[in-house]
């Protein structure tokens, strides 16, 4: 099996926020940091190459695949930031109310946090980061 490559790192998320090369992204990346760290009270990690999380928990899915993820993290990519939230039962409600965004299966898009109303996001990465820490 191959190695999973979104682990924890030893990267500085400083250093990785400040080599964002959009200014609003990265402000907006700075942003999402500090909500998620007072929301979360976890420090915030790299995790693999582009993603800072929040906490740890472990997971296994009825296929036998396991491993270990952040509860909560984002991505400032180049096109949106990209929300790693989710799987609690009031999500799709939340949804609903947050403002601008694309979502897949995972993950929710925003092009910025100026689209999105603050305190339903807040209470997304609350109500995920409980939802992983009973998992």
């Amino acid at each position: 099996m191959a190695e999973i490559k979104t682990k924890p790192t030893t990267v500085s998320v400083d250093s990785f926020l400040d080599a964002v090369e959009k200014s609003s992204r990265r402000a907006d990346g700075k942003e999402l940091r500090a909500m998620m760290e007072r929301v979360t009270g976890e420090p915030a990690v790299m995790w693999g190459p582009s993603i800072i999380g929040f906490g740890t928990y472990h997971y296994k899915y009825d296929s036998g695949h396991e491993a270990d993820m952040c509860r909560v993290g984002f991505s400032p990519r180049s096109a949106n930031l990209v929300l790693y939230v989710g799987d609690f039962p009031e999500f799709e409600a939340l949804l609903a109310k947050l403002g601008k965004h694309k979502r897949s299966k995972a993950c929710v898009y925003l092009n910025k946090l100026a689209d999105v109303d603050a305190s339903v996001l807040e209470e997304i990465v609350r109500l995920t980061y409980e939802a992983t820490t009973a998992a």
